[in-house]
């Protein structure tokens, strides 16, 4: 039997999404349901940066669904006329896989591992109902497996404004429908610590002993972020603390750096890319460590607490009993790697090391005595 066009199937739409689930949210099992839940919270998150800062509230239902309700502007279901600015309506992010192709920008922020955005997640959905407020009406719709029952509709009038997605996963796709509370609740605080001002709200209503919240709102932004993963270490003294935040033309973006010593020996590191964390670090870390090992190095041979003879002081002395954050936000990263989990923007590299060199040396002139005490124990491990 010979094999032509005829014999090729071309599934789109929903049928797409729904016939291959796994390209889309990585997986069926537990690690792709909670994607499903980022692709919409991200949405909701965008929204309400881009007139500053807001909030987000993400409920965990009863009934195995998930609303996630956002204070922004509330986009109408239909595209903006002709000569206003902003994206597409939410009607079209909801049907259409190119409308809500996936973002970036500095101002961006990606919340899961990918950022496909409300049309797979509605076709992955056994149900997804829209609510729209903007200028004194509360709008809705509703959806069957990515598939409109009705046009939207005014439904009353509405306080306020902001957008509200409920969805259901669809039980005939996923293994499980039933999402971890433990791990939504630590991403939704990364993404809180690296945009300040943001406030995020969980609350899970399916334990029969009553609802439980969890609340997260950082204006220290990073510097809080370092504190806490100090904190969460058992640190018994708080920290000095040094942080900083520059833009920077040459890497078309904005940095953000918090780092601290303290008693322990072990290395606690952190990147993040437009608020996606980068396990595997990437240039921004590398440069992170190419500004502190050169800020110390210059700080000890200043001192005369090397002489001539010593090497300079190695990254991984260097790094014992560090916590640090590195957040870079750019107009257009390059992530590598099969997961994404690598910074690849070869310019970020120097930028974020002159900035750090920079930072770093000024808080060791500036606070001689506590920084005698950091450098004279990396020399000292150096020379062990």
């Amino acid at each position: 039997m010979g094999y032509d066009a005829a014999r090729i199937e071309v599934l789109e739409g929903p049928e797409a999404v729904r016939e291959r689930p796994g390209m889309w949210v990585g997986s069926t099992k537990e690690r792709g349901l909670h994607q499903l839940v980022f692709m919409v919270m991200g949405q909701a998150v965008n929204e309400v940066l881009a007139t500053g800062t807001g909030s987000v509230d993400v409920t965990l239902t009863s009934d195995g669904g998930v609303r996630v309700a956002d204070d922004g502007p509330g986009a109408g279901f239909e595209a903006p006329a002709t000569g206003d600015t902003g994206g597409p309506g939410l009607e079209a992010l909801l049907t259409s896989l190119a409308a809500g192709s996936e973002p970036s920008g500095r101002h961006t922020v990606v919340v899961g591992d990918l950022g496909m955005g409300l049309f797979v997640a509605n076709a992955l959905s056994s149900r997804l109902t829209a609510e729209v407020r903007h200028e004194g009406v509360r709008r809705t719709q509703e959806y069957a497996r990515g598939v409109a029952l009705a046009p939207p509709c005014a439904v009353g009038p509405a306080p306020g404004s902001g957008t509200t997605i409920a969805f259901w996963p669809d039980a005939e796709i996923f293994e499980t429908t039933c999402c971890s509370f433990a791990v939504l609740a630590e991403r939704f605080r990364q993404v809180a610590f690296l945009n300040r001002g943001l406030g995020i709200s969980l609350t899970d209503e399916r334990p029969t002993g009553g609802a439980r919240t969890v609340r997260f709102r950082f204006p220290g932004g990073v510097r809080d972020f370092a504190a806490a993963l100090d904190a969460e270490a058992g640190a018994r003294l708080h920290p000095d603390i040094v942080s900083f935040g520059r833009e920077d033309p040459r890497m078309a973006g904005t940095m953000e750096v918090a780092l601290c010593w303290t008693g322990s020996r072990e290395e606690r590191v952190r990147g993040f890319a437009n608020s996606r964390a980068t396990d595997q670090g990437g240039m921004h870390v590398d440069g992170f460590r190419d500004g502190m090992a050169a800020a110390v190095t210059a700080y000890a041979r200043k001192r005369e607490l090397l002489s001539a003879r010593d090497p300079d002081p190695v990254a991984d002395r260097i790094g014992e009993g560090l916590t640090a954050i590195v957040s870079v936000k750019l107009d257009r990263p390059e992530f590598l790697g099969a997961t994404r989990g690598l910074l690849g923007n070869a310019e970020v590299r120097a930028c974020v090391s002159e900035a750090v060199r920079e930072h770093l040396g000024g808080w060791f002139e500036e606070n001689p005595e506590r920084a005698a005490r950091v450098v004279e124990r990396i020399v000292r491990d150096t020379r062990d």
